[in-house]
């Protein structure tokens, strides 16, 4: 059997797709008398645009439509056109869309015009090589692209057999992209290493494929979804990613001078916290929240190998959650590795100043902490089991480990009032030194997450998201099945609260690359510990503070963020405490000076222990960060 497995346009193109990684591998293994090949459409996509736009449209633009339009489906709306074989369908309706929310669509409408000619390309290309089976995989923005391929593939070859998987064929979206959708001929709903093979098997036999799970099939006129699967891939099952023919194309290919390739792993699936603790507002696992992950030892090996093989030192994990059993064999075994790595990670805000710590040696560059507030009351309602005060002390650890932290900021929860957040944006100029999120934004609600499955946490009249009107023509009630994000009325707060803490987001991130708060601790005189802070922070005045004798010593306990009763023990126990009334006034003035955060509940102290280093290249704004709200990778999980 010739098989092709497809990824489309939106792809990051400096990464090569996992699950397409992940299949071939498998496939390889479970059916080695096959031929495997690959289609890396977004890496042509964007080769194909440089060409046509004789260099107008670049990379750069691929991400600006790709990746930080997904909240306006802008990457879906350039292929509609050509899905429903029609050059002004959705135009009118985007137009309208964009100049009622003041949307850029400059570059995805130069282009969209490219957009049938490179599908009659990409047909040609795949049919070129004679294929008994062609795979896709979607994720996110990969829908149209993908079903407008497809779509010309099955014009052109009947007799072709088109699969689809991935994240957007998750739970009910698999059979809603099924049902509305002839020319696909079986959706994979879920993982797709235990269905693939077994589909597979029946399109070898000629049999009807009732008894896989979870896969949408055509019994005549009449689409079949089969029950879900009840278990999920054990880590023993997860293939190693073979990246060889990804590779082969980039290094071919005229983009290799704009873009720096980085290869993908995946130690984990699921989220351990989210088995305990779902996030109020998370849909990123779908319907595999179940946590699994291979030994530490296993994938120090699959990156070593990787690496070897392809040269590149730049690794990214997709992982949701880091497994905290890494910090005992993976991460040591990096650390001690000779490769001089740049690894991105998930984790979680609530890790030891000796794990980032070991994070940093280990050759992680870029985390994902999932900070998302600093506020108590909003951390509670998100069910997030971590404080603001926490959370500070994530982000300066991260200055003191060279560590680049990703975040936003995300408010508009059910049950969040003004008050919730006066003190906090109040105390947002003192933390212009530290690492700022990429913006506030308001939450969506998101399939999958608990806001979702429980209207009653406050969610309870929800449609599709206004985007989907100029991607899909389809009535509410299947897009109501088939998509991922919904649009409802507005909770928590907004007015005044919501455009100060935009703006006081907005300060954070233009003031931050010349801000510093930089801990010193000289020699003391006469043993007396003395401490001096400088603060050269922008918007606040240039000075140096000192500090000596319990003040000197409360700032250094509340690095870990204490209670105020917690500090006065602690105090007490150095044998020199102040007086409560002394404390009080300490802890007001130092909060005054931007020297500890106070989130109502504990104290942390701000400054870092050195001038962090920081580039001078700036990739996005303070309100348009590519993450969004919430927004997973492109390779959660092996699917078709």
């Amino acid at each position: 059997m010739r098989i092709h497995l497809v990824t489309m346009p939106w792809q990051p193109i400096e990464l090569p797709s996992l699950q397409v990684g992940l299949l071939h591998s498998l496939l390889d293994r479970t059916r080695p008398d096959d031929e495997v090949r690959e289609f890396h459409g977004s890496l042509r996509w964007a080769e194909f645009l440089l060409d046509r736009s004789r260099g107008a449209l670049r990379p750069g633009d691929h991400v600006a439509v790709g990746s930080e339009s997904i909240f306006d489906g802008l990457g879906d709306w350039v292929f509609s056109g050509v899905l429903y074989n029609d050059p002004e369908w959705g135009v009118a309706r985007l137009k309208e869309y964009a100049t009622r929310r003041g949307t850029d669509i400059s570059t995805a409408t130069a282009m969209r015009v490219h957009a049938e000619e490179f599908i009659d390309e990409s047909a040609g290309a795949i049919l070129d090589d004679a294929p008994d089976v062609v795979g896709f995989t979607s994720t996110f923005m990969q829908n149209v692209s993908s079903l407008a391929l497809a779509a010309e593939l099955k014009r052109r070859r009947p007799g072709l057999t088109v699969v689809f998987g991935g994240s957007n064929c998750d739970g009910p979206m698999g059979h809603a992209l099924h049902r509305n959708h002839r020319f696909v001929d079986h959706v994979v709903r879920g993982e797709g290493e235990y269905a693939l093979p077994a589909l597979l098997a029946h399109i070898d036999a000629g049999t009807a494929p009732a008894d896989v799970p979870g896969l949408c099939w055509w019994d005549g006129p009449e689409s079949r979804a089969n029950e879900e699967p009840r278990r999920t891939v054990a880590p023993g099952d997860i293939p190693s990613p073979d990246y060889d023919l990804w590779q082969a194309a980039i290094d071919a290919s005229p983009l290799v001078e704009y873009v720096h390739p980085k290869l993908v792993v995946e130690g984990a699936r699921g989220c351990w916290w989210g088995e305990k603790h779902h996030c109020t507002f998370c849909g990123l696992n779908g319907s595999a929240m179940t946590f699994r992950a291979k030994p530490g030892t296993r994938l120090w090996d699959e990156v070593d190998r990787l690496v070897r093989r392809h040269r590149i030192l730049d690794v990214v994990t997709v992982d949701n959650i880091i497994d905290m059993a890494y910090f005992k064999d993976f991460l040591p075994l990096a650390a001690d590795s000779d490769w001089d790595l740049r690894m991105h990670y998930e984790v979680k805000s609530n890790l030891t100043p000796e794990q980032l710590a070991l994070l940093a040696r280990a050759g992680a560059v870029h985390i994902q902490p999932g900070i998302e507030s600093l506020a108590n009351r909003t951390l509670d309602l998100m069910d997030k089991g971590v404080g603001a005060a926490r959370n500070i002390r994530t982000l300066r650890e991260c200055e003191n480990h060279a560590l680049t932290c990703s975040w936003n900021y995300l408010y508009g929860f059910p049950g969040e009032t003004a008050e919730d957040y006066a003190s906090v944006i109040d105390q947002m100029p003192a933390l212009v030194h530290l690492q700022p999120p990429g913006g506030a934004h308001r939450i969506q609600l998101e399939r999958f997450s608990p806001h979702f499955a429980d209207p009653a946490l406050g969610f309870h009249r929800r449609r599709p998201a206004e985007m989907y009107r100029h991607v899909y023509d389809l009535p509410e009630e299947q897009l109501a099945d088939l998509v991922y994000l919904f649009d409802t009325p507005p909770a928590g707060i907004g007015g005044d609260t919501e455009a100060r803490l935009k703006a006081a987001a907005r300060d954070w991130y233009t003031g931050h690359p010349a801000s510093t708060l930089v801990l010193e601790q000289p020699d003391g005189a006469d043993g007396e510990e003395v401490l001096l802070v400088h603060d050269r922070r922008h918007g606040w005045p240039h000075r140096t503070h000192r500090l000596t004798g319990w003040r000197a010593a409360a700032l250094r306990h509340l690095e870990a963020g204490r209670t105020r009763p917690a500090l006065l023990r602690l105090l007490s126990a150095d044998g020199n405490p102040p007086s409560a009334g002394e404390l009080d006034a300490w802890l007001g003035d130092a909060v005054a000076l931007g020297l500890l955060f106070d989130d109502g509940r504990s104290y942390v102290s701000l400054p870092t222990w050195h001038v962090p280093v920081r580039s001078v290249e700036r990739t996005r704004g303070p309100d348009g960060g590519a993450d969004g709200p919430s927004v997973p990778d492109n390779g959660e999980k092996a699917a078709v």
